[in-house]
């Protein structure tokens, strides 16, 4: 393939990720995370549960109406359902391009308490063709910000995004749209404006970076959290607020190359995320990208509970995690309502 016609397919790849009406589904929660998901619910963590879990809702009937993407975890993307059929095949059935969690988490920033550093770059190449040979056509990398009186530190900022822009580069190298994942987390007593402002340094930083090592931007994606204040901070602002903040912020630091920004949840309740969406949405139609949802929790929580381990629940689980992929659809257009 020649560069300009892959450069091309990545083009067209990223814009139907961003396809009006649908958003993407992060199903990509590492083996401890997923477990800490399942002990409440008396579900042990296994191969087997974990794959049923990740069949019920790749075999969704109709999620493909709403969901444009599905980012897995190594496990998953290497699994078979009940019928022998790989869950990449199961999920492009649907219409839904397979994408793939990359990054192999995070470790202390040596000589700076209190920040993190994303692994996953050894060997990072290898494993791009790899998946790329599995079905993936996407993926994504996340790093991690933590606020505080005396954080981010300027290197923290600056080193984060050079590992994004490093991780994008080998992604359109081996022909996969990369995602690149900044997070700023909701962690901590900081106020709306602060969440703003260190939002906007941070995906600046990334911006330039990714510039910098020659990423297109036209086949790249950004995927941050809302401008929202801390969880601890005693001032809860409205949703409009949260709109208004989170629009200003983009504005000024996210090119018109860039296709689309999809929201992480973040540890955002269902409904939060999905109304906040809608506000967003609601102000934001104007912009030069589209903007979207990639929400893990925020879509299978309700799934989650339902399921519960138990085969016969699977049609019942399935029904509510239709609900809120149908629900999250309908806030990225702006016209969500509760009712």
């Amino acid at each position: 393939m020649d560069p300009q016609s892959g450069l091309d397919s990545m083009k067209a790849t990223a814009i139907a990720l961003v396809a009006t009406g649908k958003g993407i589904l992060a199903a990509d929660e590492s083996l401890p995370t997923i477990g800490k998901r399942f002990a409440p619910l008396g579900i042990e963590s296994n191969p087997e549960n974990r794959r049923a879990y990740r069949e019920l809702l790749f075999e969704t009937r109709g999620l493909g109406e709403f969901i444009s993407g599905a980012i897995l975890f190594d496990e998953t993307i290497h699994q078979t359902d009940a019928a022998g059929v790989s869950l990449s095949e199961a999920l492009t059935r649907q219409g839904i391009i397979v994408g793939i969690k990359v990054d192999q988490g995070t470790v202390a920033f040596p000589g700076f308490e209190g920040e993190k550093l994303s692994e996953g770059l050894d060997g990072l190449r290898e494993r791009l063709a790899t998946y790329r040979g599995l079905g993936a056509r996407f993926a994504k990398w996340r790093t991690v910000t933590q606020i505080d009186d005396c954080l981010p530190s300027s290197i923290s900022i600056a080193q984060n995004a050079r590992t994004l822009a490093l991780y994008a580069a080998l992604c359109q190298e081996a022909g996969l749209v990369p995602i690149v994942e900044p997070e700023v987390l909701m962690d901590g007593k900081h106020s709306l404006a602060r969440c703003e402002e260190v939002t906007s340094a941070v995906i600046n930083a990334v911006i330039a970076a990714l510039l910098e090592h020659r990423v297109a931007l036209e086949a790249t994606l950004l995927k941050t959290g809302m401008v929202l204040p801390g969880e601890g901070c005693s001032d809860k602002p409205g949703v409009e607020a949260v709109a208004q903040a989170t629009i200003r912020c983009l504005e000024r630091v996210v090119p018109p190359a860039l296709p689309g920004v999809v929201f992480l949840s973040g540890g955002q309740s269902e409904v939060d995320a999905t109304t906040r969406l809608n506000a967003i949405a609601k102000l934001g139609g104007g912009a030069a990208w589209r903007l979207t949802f990639s929400y893990g929790r925020a879509l299978q929580d309700s799934a989650l509970q339902t399921w519960r381990g138990s085969a016969e629940n699977v049609a019942a689980a399935q029904k509510v995690f239709l609900h809120r992929a149908r629900s999250n659809s309908l806030a990225m257009q702006g016209v969500y309502t509760h009712e």
